[in-house]
């Protein structure tokens, strides 16, 4: 029996560094990935798939781990970076995107969005508690992740 948690979650930032440093770092998965956080293990699977392997949480006697894969694609034109979930492999299904955009040469406006599901091993009975611990984590989590890319980016606008 699992519970299957929904994320939605969406952010808009601006940063000092200009359009093309933060597409760099955002279309290298490796390098956008060493600024998220708990990611116990990143896989190129190659033709643009990576898997996530994120640390396992709770207590010795009960934890769990989220694992998932994405095909990622960057769009330099666009200043975009996609990425879809993979079915399959773990117990997530993420995708999501990054919108990287000049402001006038001031700053770069970055919108990034996020949806997916993970499933975890506990019985339905528990989901109204579950739900809401899992959500919250994911995002505290995220948010972290745009802290630290702010901090490489030359810091936020």
């Amino acid at each position: 029996m699992a519970i299957t948690v929904g994320i939605e979650l969406g952010y808009e930032f601006d940063v000092k560094a200009k359009p093309e440093e933060v597409f760099a770092l955002l279309a290298d998965v490796p390098e956008s990935v060493s600024h998220f956080p708990k990611v116990d293990k990143l896989t190129d699977m190659g033709e643009g798939v990576y898997k996530w392997e994120m640390q396992k949480v709770g207590t010795k006697q009960v934890n769990i781990q989220t694992v998932y894969a994405s095909k990622y694609v960057s769009d330099e034109a666009k200043r975009t970076v996609k990425w879809a979930p993979v079915k399959g492999v773990g117990n997530a299904l993420v995708g999501g995107s990054w919108k990287i955009t000049d402001n006038k040469g001031k700053s770069t406006k970055c919108v990034l969005k996020i949806d997916g599901t993970v499933d975890v091993p506990l019985p339905a009975v528990m989901k109204v508690i579950v739900e809401p611990v899992v959500a919250g984590e994911f995002e505290k989590l995220v948010e972290k992740y745009i802290e630290n890319l702010c901090a490489a980016l030359g810091g936020e606008v």
